[in-house]
């Protein structure tokens, strides 16, 4: 898995500079808000936001903190999928969309018990995962990916409706952030 690669997937979606007045990140440059560029130390103006910057950021906070590399070593698919769902709803929120589908896809525990739902990759996350493929074999990662995907699909529409706002979002969200 190429992390590299997948960096340069997300800041092309991402795009360049954008200030959309519906957007509540505010200024953003290949993705990455003004408040996060804050957090790692950027002072000057967004729109001249480096993009090495932004890629170290990604690497950091989207792909080693939350340990999607650890995923990216037993399902690469899937570890693009939280990777890319981490950055656009916050990896605590794709890490429990993995977490609550492996839990739904255990059988009633007979493959493997039910782990917690408590939003970080550790060693029972990765020990279902783990035993979720090995039970279900080559199809078991798509079958996953599906099922977390069916979860950020529900997200994204529920984020829609609760803030009408976000409707200026749905249709780019579903079509880049699905499938």
């Amino acid at each position: 898995m190429d992390i590299d690669k997948l960096i340069d997937d997300v800041i092309a979606v991402e795009g360049d500079y954008s200030n959309h007045p519906a957007d509540r990140g505010g200024p953003t440059r290949w993705g990455i808000t003004m408040a996060v560029a804050r957090r790692h130390g950027y002072e000057g103006d967004m729109q001249l936001f480096p993009y090495e910057d932004a890629a170290a950021i990604y690497k950091r906070t989207y792909w080693l903190r939350p340990r999607f590399d650890k995923i990216a070593e037993l399902a690469p698919m899937l570890a693009s999928e939280l990777f890319d769902t981490g950055i656009n709803m916050g990896a605590g929120i794709a890490t429990g969309f993995l977490q609550r589908a492996l839990n739904a896809l255990n059988r009633n525990g007979k493959d493997f018990g039910d782990i917690a739902v408590d939003r970080k990759i550790g060693p029972q996350t990765l020990s279902a995962l783990d035993q979720f493929l090995n039970k279900r074999g080559d199809s078991g990662e798509a079958v996953l990916l599906k099922a977390v995907e069916a979860l950020q699909g529900e997200r994204y529409i529920k984020l829609a409706e609760q803030r009408p706002a976000n409707e200026a979002f749905l249709y780019g969200w579903l079509a880049h952030r699905i499938g």
